[in-house]
């Protein structure tokens, strides 16, 4: 009775953190669009300048990677401890070639001069300085959650490994599994507002 009680707390624990990450996203995509409704042509000749294969391959990522950590769940709960391990790896890798993927386009952007306050965007229009800023600060945003949830995914995996993630009691992995998610879930914003922009 007290296990489940305490089961029970954890996962209200964790859906009122994540409540609390979605308002901050929110209040950030609330800023892109005031912004967007000043700036709206320079927004879209920003997005211009962004790679849409490597955004589009990281949504693909981070989606196929969404559905290896539930597939995790899943395995636990039925007892296949092997299976659940290496869902988890996998889901790992997608995470890290993410940040790969997302440091290469940082990259190229930074060799180019294009970033918040560099020359380049002080001789151009503001809108263009301000879209930057706004990319780089909810994608490095994003970033540090992806890393954050590859954190909480490797502790799930390691327990998973000493037998203290089993059938009966899985909620550090479902709870990973939530953030996870999440992580996914404010991508898939994210990549339309700058990738797709119009």
């Amino acid at each position: 009775m007290t296990s489940r009680i305490d089961t029970t707390g954890v996962r209200m624990g964790m859906w009122f953190f994540l409540y609390s990450e979605i308002i901050l996203f929110g209040g950030l995509f609330v800023l892109y669009a005031v912004y967007f409704h000043n700036h709206s042509h320079y927004f879209a000749e920003g997005g211009k300048e962004l790679n849409r294969i490597i955004g589009s391959l990281n949504t693909v990522v981070l989606l196929v990677s969404s559905f290896t950590v539930a597939a995790s769940i899943t395995a636990i709960q039925r007892e296949k401890k092997g299976q659940a391990v290496g869902l988890l790896l996998f889901s790992l890798l997608c995470g890290f070639v993410f940040l790969v993927n997302k440091y290469f386009e940082w990259g190229t952007k930074i060799h180019h001069d294009i970033y918040p306050n560099s020359a380049t965007l002080q001789d151009g229009a503001p809108g263009l300085n301000i879209f930057f800023g706004l990319y780089y600060v909810i994608t490095g945003l994003h970033g540090l959650h992806v890393i954050i949830g590859m954190i909480l995914l490797t502790i799930s995996l390691v327990l998973i490994l000493r037998g203290r993630i089993t059938a009966s009691r899985f909620a550090m992995l479902e709870n990973s599994g939530l953030y996870w998610h999440l992580v996914d879930l404010i991508w898939i914003f994210v990549f339309p507002l700058f990738y797709l922009v119009l």
